[in-house]
């Protein structure tokens, strides 16, 4: 027998991932309010706090429109969502670096739009993506539901990676190696559950693993080779920047010693709201989590993170009691992505990752990113929501 056989999806809603999303906005809030007077004066003008609120309430309208239409439709349109993206990061490729795709710290990554401001295609792409990956798994498996031979898993296989290859290689063409980790990492989240052999899993693993040795030996042996042909120098100085900050305080790993320190002298409690005493650029963003850390102290940060596990709980319990595979994959893909973002954007600021433009999922201030982290969990609710519970089995 059905459980809350005449209720609306909208009534059916996960109240505790909601109130999770609004704890989050609100510690993004008070956080983002805590940096403002700590700011450079050419950002004193700009009102961050309201801009991020007004972002919110936007997410919260998308929240909404992501519920309306049937999970299970997002098949209809998927491929037509992915050519969209790929035609917004080929416009970036062609127009810029230009007045409405500037260069912006060494990456044409943004479009500069009158009244919008700036967008970053690539964020709505991961979710494009992880629509259209979640489909061919969810196909695929249909097509071959039992005894599936090891040639079936490879066409799996190449249609995922072939799928996410052209996006990828725009993202890192732009050049933005962090977004294009994040990708990768919807990928690899997804086929962990595709169904694929593991020994197939852990020989691409094992591949991915000592491609990146051999780059490390190609560096040492000639490093002219990994700065033409592979990183931009701006990239390679981020990772001379993780590796020895110290040694390049005053350029490249400025921002990892800063943020080392803000969390440090933070200590337990925090030396209080407005009591930022550390400096950092790009501390509303990319580094707020070393704001948290100084101000509010490792009990602060530790509520943040609680509240990520929390999040990503409410994410797992969907995808387990969702009774449509596509569904599972769904809540799937978004779990890789905002778990990685939050692990990335956390260890870069203690020097447990390289720094990357990743910024804190719900926490940084930011247009673009929170949008679409927002609608990720539209597209969780979208699920939950219309999962039946049945009182005796399904």
């Amino acid at each position: 027998m059905e459980i809350e056989k005449d209720k609306t999806p909208y009534q059916k809603i996960d109240v505790a991932l909601v109130f999770i999303v609004i704890l989050l906005g609100a510690v993004s809030v008070i956080a983002i309010y805590s940096i403002q007077p700590s700011l450079p004066a050419k950002l004193q003008n700009y009102n961050f706090v309201g801009k991020q609120v007004v972002w919110y309430l936007i997410g919260f309208v998308a929240i909404g429109v992501t519920m309306i239409i049937d999970f299970d439709r997002f098949k209809n349109f998927s491929w037509y969502l992915y050519g969209f993206g790929l035609i917004l990061l080929l416009g970036l490729e062609i127009l810029g670096p230009s007045k409405i795709a500037p260069d912006i710290n060494g990456a044409v990554s943004w479009y500069v739009l009158p009244v919008i401001g700036n967008f970053q295609p690539a964020e709505l792409m991961k979710i494009f993506l992880i629509i259209l990956l979640s489909q061919i798994i969810a196909n695929h498996n249909e097509l071959y539901p039992d005894n599936r031979t090891l040639r079936e898993d490879f066409i799996l296989l190449g249609k995922l990676v072939g799928t996410t290859a052209p996006p990828l290689l725009l993202i890192l063409k732009q050049p933005d190696l962090g977004t294009a980790i994040v990708v990768a990492s919807i990928l690899g989240s997804l086929l962990l559950v595709s169904g694929i052999r593991w020994r197939i899993l852990f020989s691409l693993a094992a591949s991915v693993i000592s491609g990146i040795g051999l780059l490390v030996f190609i560096y040492f042996k000639n490093p002219e080779f990994i700065t033409t042909y592979v990183l931009k120098a701006h990239q390679m100085n981020r990772f001379y920047g993780w590796l020895a900050p110290h040694e390049f305080s005053s350029n490249y790993g400025f921002q990892l010693i800063k943020a080392m320190l803000a969390i440090g002298s933070g200590q337990l409690q925090g030396k209080g709201i407005l009591n930022g005493q550390v400096y950092f650029p790009e501390a509303h963003t990319d580094f707020i989590f070393a704001v948290i850390g100084e101000q509010f102290g490792f009990i602060g940060a530790s509520i943040v993170i609680s509240l990520f596990f929390l999040l990503v709980y409410r994410m797992i319990h969907a995808a387990l009691e969702s009774h449509d595979p596509y569904g599972s994959y769904l809540c799937t893909g978004v779990i890789g992505m905002i778990t990685f973002q939050v692990f990335q954007n956390i260890g870069m600021t203690i020097q447990l990752m390289p720094i990357t433009g990743i910024t804190l999922p719900f926490i940084s201030y930011g247009g673009s990113s929170l949008l679409t982290s927002m609608i990720a969990v539209g597209v969780v609710l979208n699920v939950r929501s219309r999962t039946r519970k049945y009182m005796f089995g399904n």
